[in-house]
């Protein structure tokens, strides 16, 4: 089976010629808790200010919470594994999403830089709005789904970074892992399984129950 990747090194090849656009291209993984903790807790307090009863807070933020599974889905899958044919568009599959499969381990790109994720975030929430005819419905929804963009980003730090002993979360790291160094044609949840086994793009179950996936540098 051919290799997926370049190098597990935890430094990737440098992608922008401009320092700072070469900085802004790397990210601490604490970095979305500083940003996104706060916006949580001002959407918790909006959705309460705004009306929402607490039954139907957290009815919406499950809600907010499972759409962004199926989102966070729809984007790998679709979007992040799509390479186009003309040379920049390369160049922008490269920056968004193939560094990270060329070098899986450079702990500096595993979380979604706040330039690229905030710019998402205004988006989705204007297409959410479309939806909702009441706000403090829309943030409570809202709550949830970027608190699900949040456990996605610290699960998928986790998965390349830290040794994992819970079951649960071994069999997610283990499609994760299988994912980059098996093929990455398969396994595109990060936080659920679900959609993967779903739509058939799932490992086999031996496979990430027996024996660990061999990663050398």
């Amino acid at each position: 089976m051919p290799k997926t990747y370049i190098s597990n090194s935890e430094e990737s090849v440098r992608m922008f010629k401009s320092n700072w656009m070469e900085a802004l291209s790397k990210v601490p993984f604490f970095v979305p808790l500083i940003v996104y903790i706060p916006v949580i807790a001002f959407l918790t307090y909006e959705s309460f200010a705004q009306g929402a009863g607490i039954g139907y807070f957290f009815l919406f933020l499950i809600f907010g919470l499972f759409i962004w599974t199926i989102t966070e889905y729809i984007l790998h899958r679709f979007v992040f594994h799509f390479v186009p044919k003309s040379k920049w568009g390369q160049r922008l599959h490269f920056i968004f999403h193939g560094v990270h499969h060329d070098y899986p381990q450079d702990a500096n790109r595993l979380v979604m830089p706040p330039s690229a994720s905030i710019p998402l975030a205004i988006l989705f929430y204007l297409f959410f709005r479309l939806f909702f005819s009441d706000l403090g419905h829309l943030l409570s929804f809202f709550t949830g789904f970027i608190t699900g963009y949040l456990i996605y980003d610290m699960m998928h730090y986790a998965f390349h970074h830290f040794r994992i002993n819970n079951k649960f979360f071994q069999k997610l790291k283990a499609q994760h892992m299988l994912h980059h160094y098996q093929d990455p044609h398969k396994g595109y949840g990060v936080s659920t399984l679900m959609w993967d086994d779903l739509f058939h793009t799932n490992f086999p179950s031996k496979k990430m129950t027996s024996g660990k996936t061999t990663v050398s540098k």
